[in-house]
């Protein structure tokens, strides 16, 4: 296997996850009670600027999310290519 290809499988399996992970927190009822493990490093929010902040970074995290998303499917264009030669 070349590093291009093991480089797709691992990005394909890091989105896959994300996905999962994405689909499940959307599943939940927003009176659902908080995940522990949602995010071990973040401070709950006290006020209404850490509300503010924490938007800002989960719209930064989906629009991270959908650009590695568009960088997987270039790196399948590249391999596809190259598989058709």
């Amino acid at each position: 296997m070349d590093a291009v290809t093991a480089a797709k499988t691992r990005i394909d399996k890091a989105l896959s996850l994300l996905e999962r992970k994405v689909l499940e927190l959307k599943a939940r009822p927003a009176t659902a009670p908080a995940i522990t493990d949602d995010d071990l490093f973040a401070p709950r929010p006290s006020n209404a600027a850490d509300l503010v902040r924490i938007a800002e970074l989960e719209a930064a995290g989906r629009d991270a999310a959908e650009a590695l998303g568009r960088a997987a499917e270039a790196v399948r264009e590249v391999l596809a290519e190259q598989e058709a030669r």
